[in-house]
């Protein structure tokens, strides 16, 4: 079946979920773990428009925001505590990521709009961990997850797979994700995550399939 298929039969209560589209990650002015600048601002001019698409035809944002009060809220993970400090680690900084009175911790210009809700107790990969996400997507009734956000093999697929096996239906927007560990950590992730856990749709086709349903005439 079709990927628009699929999301048409599967989605009948989407939500939309950004993951760490923030400062921290995005802006390689104060990014402690960075994606590369251009990629970065690729992804933000991506993202922006297609969240607003969304909010036109009425779906819920959620953002999911990483943000520590401290360092030993990281570094009590053991595999952070090791990258802390590791010379050539791309996760070097790990110790100092997103602590609260830092400027990673503020959301992309743009990423948040009137009404969505930002979800700013994220500590780990998977965004179902110390957060609000499962009670107000149960909450809304929503059935289906449209995920954008960094890093596709780590926060994202973990959070994929943790929606896939509360049973909800998970489809990443081809565009909307993106990593600081590179093509092949991504293409990677992508592969993992459509072999078990779900379904890569591009964002014109989830419009698509939105707009199709909007313009349906009420039943009588």
């Amino acid at each position: 079946m079709d990927v628009r298929e699929l999301f048409g039969e599967l989605a009948t209560r989407p939500a939309v979920v950004t993951i760490d589209l923030h400062r921290g990650h995005l802006d390689p002015a104060v990014a402690t773990l960075p994606l590369p600048a251009e990629a970065a601002a690729a992804l933000v001019a991506r993202a922006v428009p297609l969240l607003e698409e969304y909010r036109r035809l009425g779906l819920p944002v959620l953002h999911l925001l990483t943000s520590y009060r401290d360092r030993d809220e990281i570094v009590s993970n053991p595999y952070w505590r090791i990258q802390a400090g590791l010379a050539g680690s791309p996760r070097a900084r790990v110790g100092e990521h997103n602590l609260d009175h830092l400027p990673g911790v503020q959301m992309m210009p743009g990423i948040v709009g009137e009404g969505d809700k930002v979800l700013a107790t994220k500590k780990r990969y998977d965004c179902f961990v110390g957060t609000e996400l499962e009670f107000l997507l149960r909450a809304g009734r929503h059935d289906a997850l449209l995920v954008l956000g960094v890093n596709t093999n780590s926060c994202v697929l973990a959070t994929a797979v943790a929606a896939s096996v509360r049973d909800f239906a998970v489809f990443l927007v081809d565009e909307g994700v993106d990593t600081m560990m590179g093509p092949e950590l991504d293409a990677a992730a992508r592969l993992v995550f459509e072999g078990s856990f779900g379904w890569i749709i591009g964002g014109a086709e989830s419009v698509e399939v939105l707009q199709a349903r909007s313009s349906l005439p009420a039943p009588a």
